[in-house]
């Protein structure tokens, strides 16, 4: 859900681990803040921290703090950052931010907060970003947080179930498993459930269009065997920009030593350009088998694919 943030302060400091002082304005390049120790071609070119989480902490401590006394790069309201996720937008003006990190190792010894309190809350409530467009940042001005949406398309192939002989099930299974994912996750998702006939064509179009509109991430469900209308991985596989063979053997191995049948399914795994494209079997003890070992690698796998820096 999008947030309206108001900027309390904006600090800068020449030397990494020192109190960052207020200043009157900050300029933000491709390379983080002009004269900001922290700027440089890396993830952790701007730091955030809110009055929220501060206030908080300055009930544990028993003292007030002023802005930048965290090290942080940017003072806000408006809510606890600690709630964004690595690839979430914070823009205003002119400028983009990127998420890119969550909290931060302490620094111990080496932070002033921690020299005095004994304790920090920036490890655990502040945000790291990189800048994606430049831009002035100043105090009072309003920034708004704009979450990350997973675009997920989900495909089924099945030429009976489009004509409606019978239900299609595995699709909107995978949207079923992927709304418990979201919810587990706290990643927003958006799914465009589709049912065509086993058709070549259709299929390549569709798969080009998806991909064309940015999407995150593709399931298809049917074709991936043996019989004569199997063919979803003959076409998938030459679109793909790079494979990623190692999920899809690991799940034919392991439900296939139980299960040997499972071993016959031709299904493939990978990327094309940023969005990654899964090819599941029809069934649906399939699709729950495939889908539980595929969704914990979501996360990670956007992050690679992005270059977000999440180490």
């Amino acid at each position: 859900m999008e947030r309206l943030l108001k900027i309390v302060s904006v600090n800068i400091s020449k030397e990494k681990g020192t109190i960052k002082t207020p200043c009157e304005k900050i300029e933000l390049t491709l390379n983080g803040i002009v004269s900001d120790a922290h700027s440089g071609d890396w993830h952790r070119q701007v730091s955030l921290l809110s009055t929220e989480s501060i206030g908080s902490f300055s009930l544990i401590s028993g003292r007030e703090y002023l802005p930048g006394e965290f090290a942080e790069n940017i003072t806000l309201s408006g809510m606890k950052l600690n709630e964004c996720r690595p690839g979430d937008i914070i823009e205003g003006g002119t400028v983009v931010l990127l998420v890119t990190q969550i909290g931060k190792k302490c620094h111990g010894g080496g932070c002033a907060v921690f020299r005095e309190s004994g304790a920090c809350v920036m490890p655990k409530d502040g945000i790291f970003c990189k800048v994606l467009s430049a831009g002035e940042l100043k105090k009072g001005d309003t920034l708004i947080y704009r979450p990350k949406v997973f675009r997920i398309g989900v495909i089924t192939l099945s030429t009976r179930a489009s004509q409606g002989v019978y239900p299609d099930r595995s699709g909107p299974k995978i949207i079923s498993l992927l709304e418990e994912y979201s919810k587990e996750s706290k990643r927003e998702i958006e799914t465009d459930y589709r049912l065509i006939p086993d058709n070549r064509e259709l299929l390549t179009k569709l798969i080009e269009e998806l991909i064309q509109n940015s999407y995150d991430f593709i399931f298809t469900t049917g074709g991936t065997g043996v019989g004569p209308s199997d063919f979803t991985p003959d076409i998938i596989k030459p679109m793909l920009d790079i494979e990623i063979p190692g999920i899809m053997e690991h799940i034919r191995v392991k439900y296939g030593a139980t299960m040997p049948a499972a071993l016959l399914s031709r299904g493939v795994a990978g990327v094309k350009g940023s969005t990654a494209i899964f090819t599941l079997p029809g069934s649906l003890n399939a699709v729950n088998e495939y889908m539980t070992e595929i969704m914990p690698l979501m996360e990670h796998l956007f992050f690679m694919r992005t270059g977000l820096d999440t180490h």
